[in-house]
């Protein structure tokens, strides 16, 4: 249906108005806009996100949180009511934009709080991560005590590191991630800013004979040694975890690798069997390269 410009250009106008008070988070001007669109317009189907992003900037809390449930009640409302409302207004980019000062300003009133596992995304550190301040995500992780050892806190130093550090020296995290949590790895992946990574993933699930469900994702780490053996110092760098199959299986595929550069072929033969006996899938995406 082609519309009358002219006939709608009045509400397109204030519509305008809304929007631009509100990308200058001018609240006076962005409420005084969005009154006169619904006194003139009050069924715009615009007028509901506008009128939401203004009392947003109206509200302007700066308060540190009294505990974890007033954060997830804020942090719930972020996602479930406002960033739907900044994508309509905004759209994807300049939406992302605008609502950086607040996931900010969420962190910030978040810091006092103390991670705990029962209130795992009530924390400062995910909520820069929204806010796109890497640095900060990463100073808010160290204070977690063994955040290396914690499934959560490790997935969010991950992801951070992706975005500073690129996938390279990020490995050895990801490393720890997939063997302890292997779900936790999978959302990282996803999010990554890399490529390369989810398409590591897309072989892995194709390549890897045991590969049924994403618990076998802990393998992956492994798995990629087969493939690329030039990772081997990067992998390697990884702290001991729960020294579980995958990641004994890693640690002898980093020792094999060395063994065969330095021509040890009866060391070979014995820790070729070993990593048999851990997985005879991984031992065929081993040897299917020799």
């Amino acid at each position: 249906m082609q519309l009358d410009i002219f006939e709608h250009s009045r509400e397109v106008m204030l519509r305008n108005d809304a929007a631009h008070a509100l990308e200058r988070r001018e609240a006076q001007a962005a409420r005084a806009a969005c009154e006169q669109l619904a006194r003139e317009n009050p069924l715009d189907p615009s007028l509901p996100a506008l009128q939401l992003l203004a009392e947003v900037i109206e509200s302007g809390d700066r308060g540190a949180f009294a505990d974890h449930q007033a954060l997830r009640a804020a942090r719930e409302a972020m996602l479930e009511s406002i960033v739907p409302a900044a994508l309509r207004t905004f759209g994807g980019s300049a939406a992302a934009r605008w609502l950086g000062p607040l996931w900010q300003g969420l962190a910030q009133r978040a810091a006092p709080l103390p991670f705990k596992p029962e209130h795992g995304l009530e924390h400062a550190a995910p909520l820069w991560l929204h806010a796109g301040d890497w640095n900060a995500a990463v100073q808010a992780v160290t204070g977690i005590a063994s955040w290396r050892r914690i499934p959560m806190p490790l997935s969010w130093m991950a992801e951070a590191s992706l975005q500073l550090h690129g996938l390279q020296s990020t490995w050895p995290l990801l490393a720890e991630l997939s063997w302890l949590s292997p779900h936790s790895f999978a959302r990282v992946a996803d999010r990554s800013p890399d490529p390369q990574l989810p398409r590591w993933l897309l072989r892995f699930e194709v390549d890897f004979d045991d590969a049924g469900d994403e618990a076998d994702l802990a393998w992956l780490p492994a798995w990629l040694l087969t493939q690329q053996p030039s990772l081997a110092k990067d992998l390697a760098a990884a702290q001991a975890s729960r020294h579980r199959p995958p990641e004994q299986a890693m640690r002898l595929l980093v020792e094999l690798l060395g063994l065969e550069r330095q021509g040890r072929h009866h060391d070979i033969v014995a820790r070729r069997k070993a990593l048999r006996d851990l997985s005879p899938a991984l031992y065929g995406a081993y040897i299917k390269t020799r």
